[in-house]
């Protein structure tokens, strides 16, 4: 191993709480002197289950289709058809994708039918012993959701699949994912209090709460954001939240009024950051690890809420960094806060004082998306610097993003100073190199300045850039030295060296790429962007 790659590990692992490195350890060591043990109910046995009553929730979109006895699952934009035995370990189109086949989420597709979907279910039930991915703890949360919510639905009562989920919710029991933390333990706390409820098993429901009340009071801040800052993983979190609230309002296995109580008041929060974050049009940003159809629409989480009598308790943006700033004609969303929790970075970008930008509701200048989560280059250029409209200094990454999830040294705000139309944010993500960069937004009813600042404490000259990354619908109509002009925008650069249009690829969902165009604005010490929106042509 290299002295770089030494730092990385370093620079990563320092930021890890004790109880992630405790449990990394302890299931190490446990998995190499444990012995297989055949996978088995004996142990297991269910004392009963309920039929559980549930609210109309937020319908999922199709995954899975039959035709001639061919199996056709489609995730991620990609499909694989089985043409006899599902393959539950299928793994030639990524983890990701066997997760997702693991989940079992089609079951609640409108299409799907009470016989088909326990033919789904039996069928992995009857390879379980061979199943890998499947039987980690996390494909296992998500799974039993999805089995009970559909064998509610349908009154299936049937003693082989109770007794297999009751197995696989005691293995995610004693795998519980503490060496993770973050959005995973949350959704292990999520499953397990559907499986008490399901099973009227007390154990699960202690160990469901001891899980909920700990980590919704540490994910979700005080503003209403999830903290991993990341809209989709926001969107994904609150229906979970609102699912759980669903199933305490209309089931009575457990009477725990303080539990249902955190969860109305932590949904009505997250609502309201929702809506704060949300542009006019109803979309989100895509903000670190954020894309297109894989959480439920903003509109339906409200529409879902409402139905369960939940209101958005609407709070200024503070904790979670993001500010917004909105005219009559455009809304700009600014990220000027730190990448989010320091001991689970995952889904984080490299990205501090990153922007979006929506005129008269249309998408303008954009975040680039993600298209996937395996560790190949397209995943490092997607969480890198370069891939969002904020500046890279000499070539680097303001925080040092690699593998698929990880980040070693990062950027952190070191000052912030903000009034109602202007913020001024400084940051140390180049303090390796000497320099320093600050961003100063000022936003009047039809202009933007922005206003970048490179310094150095040893007066050293850097090779700074700003990008600037459109959306594929805006039609650049014409770019000279230091301007670029849209349909609705005109881009006025002043202290540029160069400026460049260059071709780029964004995502607009896993697996999917399409062309569009960005910005390389280059300049040395200060930029000063001014962005001019110009009135419509009627």
């Amino acid at each position: 191993m290299t002295k770089q790659q030494l730092l990385l590990y370093w620079h990563t692992l320092r930021y890890m709480k004790f109880i992630q490195i405790k449990y990394r350890i302890f299931y190490a060591v446990r998995a190499k002197y444990r012995k297989k043990i055949k996978f088995t109910y004996i142990f297991y046995k269910p004392a009963k289950s309920r039929q559980l009553i549930f609210a109309p929730g937020i319908e999922v979109l199709d995954s899975f289709s039959k035709n001639e006895g061919k199996k056709r699952f489609c995730f991620l934009n990609l499909s694989h058809i089985f043409d006899k035995e599902i393959d539950w370990n299928y793994a030639a189109l990524g983890k990701l994708w066997t997760y997702n086949l693991n989940y079992f989420e089609y079951l609640l597709q409108q299409n799907m039918s009470k016989e088909e979907g326990v033919i789904l279910i039996n069928d992995f039930i009857k390879n379980i012993e061979r199943i890998r991915d499947g039987l980690e703890p996390f494909p296992i949360a998500l799974r039993g959701i999805n089995w009970i919510k559909f064998l509610s639905q349908h009154g299936v009562r049937n003693n082989n699949i109770n007794d297999s989920l009751y197995a696989q919710y005691y293995i995610l029991m004693d795998n519980l994912e503490y060496h993770l933390l973050g959005n995973h333990l949350l959704e292990n706390g999520f499953s397990l209090l559907f499986g008490a409820y399901y099973f009227q098993d007390q154990k699960l429901f202690d160990q469901a709460k001891e899980i909920l009340f700990a980590e919704l009071h540490e994910q979700i801040l005080s503003d209403g954001a999830h903290f991993e800052l990341t809209p989709m993983y926001h969107q994904i979190m609150l229906f979970r939240v609102l699912d759980c609230y669903n199933l305490m309002s209309h089931n009575n296995a457990f009477q725990d009024i303080k539990l249902q109580n955190l969860l109305k008041e932590k949904a009505e929060k997250m609502l309201g950051w929702l809506e704060n974050i949300m542009y006019q049009n109803g979309s989100v940003p895509h903000f670190n690890d954020s894309t297109e159809n894989i959480a439920p629409a903003p509109q339906a989480l409200l529409e879902y809420a409402k139905r369960l009598d939940l209101r958005s308790n609407k709070m200024p943006m503070k904790e979670s960094g993001y500010r917004k700033c909105i005219t009559d004609r455009y809304e700009l969303v600014i990220d000027a806060g730190n990448i989010g929790p320091d001991y689970i970075p995952g889904h984080a970008h490299s990205d501090t004082v990153n922007f979006e930008l929506h005129i008269d509701q249309l998408p303008v200048v954009i975040d680039t998306g993600i298209s996937t989560y395996e560790a190949n280059k397209r995943r490092k250029l997607e969480r890198s610097t370069k891939a969002h409209n904020t500046v890279v200094i000499d070539g680097l990454d303001q925080s040092e993003v690699w593998s698929s999830f990880r980040v070693a040294r990062r950027a952190k705000v070191i000052d912030r100073d903000e009034s109602k139309h202007h913020i001024r944010v400084a940051h140390d993500g180049y303090s390796r190199i000497g320099a320093m960069h600050s961003r100063e937004f000022h936003c009047t009813e039809k202009e933007i300045q922005i206003i970048d600042i490179v310094t150095s404490e040893e007066n050293r000259e850097y090779r700074c850039c700003a990008y600037i990354h459109f959306s594929p619908d805006v039609i650049i109509e014409d770019i000279t030295e230091n301007a670029i002009m849209t349909k609705n925008a005109i881009f006025t650069f002043e202290g540029l060296k160069k400026l460049e249009l260059v071709d780029i690829t964004i995502a607009k969902g896993y697996n999917k790429l399409i062309k569009s165009k960005a910005a390389k604005i280059f300049f040395e010490q200060k930029l000063l962007t001014l962005i001019n929106v110009i009135e419509p042509i009627k």
